[in-house]
């Protein structure tokens, strides 16, 4: 299991995702630390360094995520956290002027583990969408 990253898998990572975290919807240029490729499932879980595994994520949402691959439901399930290599967006989000409303167990899941209704966040949103540059990306 390696953690490396080659050039053109980040480029191709990166590219998929349009350069949007792939969480959050937020563009690489609108962060002021960029965005990162990150493992879906974290290699101390068994996740592998390949593309299926890989999503582009802002430093927030990545550093949030951590290695978590999953949390309790708000029924105290254990419930995964949003793939994006499997799962659609808008099936589990849906975007609420600024805020980011689950509409699964999953999207409760990752909303709360990822933090991104976090007061800052959406302060971060707000300035952007004044803007015209948030959401980077309506996601299917």
């Amino acid at each position: 299991m390696s953690s490396y990253v080659s050039a053109a898998l980040r480029r191709l990572v990166a590219d998929r995702a349009a350069h949007i975290c792939e969480y959050c919807l937020i563009h690489e240029d609108d962060t002021f630390f960029g965005c990162e490729v990150e493992h879906i499932i974290s290699e101390k879980h068994g996740g592998s360094t390949s593309e299926e595994n890989l999503a582009y994520a802002c430093v927030f949402c990545n550093r949030f995520k951590g290695s978590n691959i999953a949390s309790f439901s708000r029924g105290g399930q254990l419930c995964r956290l949003f793939n994006p290599r499997i799962d659609r967006w808008s099936d589990h989000f849906r975007l609420e002027q600024l805020t980011i409303v689950p509409l699964t167990e999953i999207g409760e899941a990752t909303e709360r583990i990822l933090n991104l209704n976090h007061p800052d966040r959406l302060l971060e949103r707000e300035v952007l969408r004044a803007i015209h540059r948030y959401p980077a990306r309506e996601r299917e």
